[in-house]
């Protein structure tokens, strides 16, 4: 019964936030270009609007917190179920190696292959463009390594979180969600990063 009320709120608070323009509009992580809903498949618009509404989730989350203009006391931030932190989470951990995943993009020291994740290349020191001179010596291929771990960790988490919020889908859709989650990764890639194709071989992407 808690698990039903729990989905049940859920779904709720999915329809409130995908009714909530302004607040998406503010967003910056999912920079995916959304399309008139007849040209993508249903799963398609269940991945983009479960993305999306666990990005504005998080900017949620991270303006609850206050302090009370009476008494000076910070807000305690609302009580959530485990699943929709670790989402939180998962969105910050993307926020958070955003701009070193670019970097790695523009270095190819990394690949978007077509189940959704990252494939790691290597963290070697030639052929560096002048402004990413600074940012390659500091990064250690141990640092390099966790970074892509922590992103391909994040990445499935939100996939799972796909499967949590529609009730129509199952563990045994994990495939055909990691290929949509592909697709808006390559879309959203900056241009020069090698993606992965549906049958396997790799291109560099020409246009951001």
């Amino acid at each position: 019964m808690m698990h039903t009320n729990l989905n049940q709120f859920m779904r709720a608070y999915l329809r409130i936030l995908l009714l909530a323009p302004l607040l998406l509009s503010a967003c910056t992580l999912a920079q995916v270009d959304v399309e008139m809903v007849s040209e993508r498949t249903a799963l398609e618009n269940q991945v983009l609007g479960t993305y999306n509404s666990l990005d504005a989730q998080m900017l949620l989350a991270a303006s609850v917190r206050g302090v009370d203009s009476a008494t000076g006391a910070v807000s305690e931030t609302p009580r959530h179920s485990r699943a929709y932190k670790e989402g939180i989470d998962a969105m910050q951990t993307l926020d958070f190696h955003r701009d070193d995943l670019s970097a790695f993009n523009r270095l190819v020291r990394v690949r978007e292959n077509n189940r959704g994740y990252i494939t790691a290349l290597g963290m070697e020191r030639q052929d560096v463009p002048e402004d990413l001179q600074e940012f390659v010596t500091r990064y250690t291929r141990e640092e390099f390594e966790h970074v892509v771990s922590e992103v391909n960790a994040a990445r499935k988490v939100l996939m799972e979180r796909v499967i949590y919020l529609n009730e129509d889908l199952r563990e045994s859709d994990m495939d055909r969600i990691e290929r949509v989650f592909a697709e808006i990764r390559a879309k959203d890639a900056p241009a020069g990063t090698k993606v992965q194709k549906p049958d396997g071989s790799w291109q560099t992407k020409k246009e951001a």
